[in-house]
């Protein structure tokens, strides 16, 4: 279960690589844009004001991100992007921190690349830090002290390639690619913000899974453990470093 409320209280930090990811796509009047798990839509809506006029299609996975983007007044609507297929009209396609929840989701970027119709542009990001603590510390602590009640509920990110393993993909599909990283040295802010960072994201099966008091007991045997690894400076603020991983592919234009 996602929660929308949770998620934008670090708004300004998440929305920083969609932007980023966007600003290399050099489409100017797209026909139709699709923003693929367009969670709460707050970032959605910037598409439009870039792309005034254009067909905006928009869906998440969850129906609690679906509620809150049609808040916004979004167009929103529950799909799953591994069964999801490009419109003829397509000329944008935007997947921004979902596809690490996908198994085989490179070969979905191949099929996508060939549906897709002349010089469409492709534009993904994915999580790189699943090796750094905060995940880390996770999966140790459901391996001991939490295996009976969770080993069944974690379940690790489908594999992230790096910039070299999409650019390689996605140009043998017949593409041109840009892809670089980012690590992002986020200053949070507040007690056990890395802690309060990862509930929005990483501990949400966790969190479904668990009764109030017993969330509330897991909470307190790895805010610790994060602590430690993450600490908090004299000021109240926490340096909590974020890799991620972008490609921007565009299939080959009309002859």
């Amino acid at each position: 279960m996602w929660d929308p409320v949770k998620y934008l209280s670090f708004a300004d930090h998440r929305s920083r690589p969609f932007h980023d990811l966007v600003a290399r796509i050099g489409a100017d009047a797209p026909r139709r844009v699709a923003d693929l798990g367009c969670g709460p839509g707050n970032l959605t809506a910037t598409l439009a004001e870039r792309w005034p006029g254009t067909e905006l299609e928009a869906f998440d996975s969850s129906p609690e991100m679906v509620a809150a983007a049609r808040e916004r007044g979004l167009d929103a609507s529950l799909a799953d992007v591994a069964t999801w297929a490009p419109a003829p009209d397509t000329d944008v396609v935007i997947s921004n921190a979902v596809l690490h929840w996908v198994p085989g989701h490179p070969e979905l970027l191949v099929r996508w690349c060939g549906e897709l119709p002349a010089g469409a542009w492709l534009a993904v990001q994915v999580p790189g830090n699943f090796a750094g603590p905060s995940h880390s510390l996770v999966r140790d602590l459901v391996a001991s002290a939490w295996r009976d009640e969770l080993a069944h509920v974690l379940r690790d990110p489908a594999p992230v390639l790096d910039p070299v393993g999409y650019a390689e993909l996605l140009a043998g599909a017949g593409c041109e690619v840009d892809a670089w990283e980012t690590t992002y040295v986020q200053r949070l802010e507040g007690p056990d913000a890395v802690l309060e960072w990862i509930s929005g994201t990483a501990l949400r099966p966790i969190r479904a899974a668990l009764d109030d008091d017993r969330w509330a007991a897991f909470r307190a045997d790895l805010a610790p453990l994060l602590r430690e690894a993450y600490p908090e400076r004299a000021d109240g603020t926490t340096w909590f470093p974020f890799r991620r991983v972008f490609v921007v592919a565009r299939t080959a234009p009309s002859a």
